[in-house]
């Protein structure tokens, strides 16, 4: 099946919604669950995925702490803040907004 790049301006949400529902999670576990939830279309990379988790812990959306995976390795186990919560229901409006744009552009033409 062919993998698609997430679109531009996305990943925030797609990482916060994943804590919101799963919880504390470390990086492969966020990966994996978005590329579950997608049925393997969306494919996050470590490349994208480590600088926004940093630019997320900079503006206080989540939370990091070490921890031990399943498989007893050390890995930084990140959560969902209050602010990340309220960060959350900006992002999904913003993208309900942006979507149902584009959706009526597409059904007009």
């Amino acid at each position: 099946m062919r993998r698609d790049e997430i679109p531009p301006g996305t990943l925030y949400l797609l990482i916060l919604k994943t804590l919101s529902l799963y919880g504390p999670l470390h990086g492969y576990e966020m990966v994996d669950s978005i590329q579950q939830s997608s049925e393997d279309i969306l494919q996050v990379e470590e490349g994208s995925l480590y600088p926004a988790l940093q630019r997320m812990l900079i503006k206080g959306w989540v939370t990091a702490e070490w921890g031990v995976t399943s498989g007893n390795r050390r890995a930084r186990y990140y959560s969902l803040t209050s602010v990340g919560r309220k960060q959350l229901t900006i992002e999904l409006s913003q993208f309900e907004r942006v979507f149902g744009a584009i959706n009526r552009v597409i059904q007009t033409a």
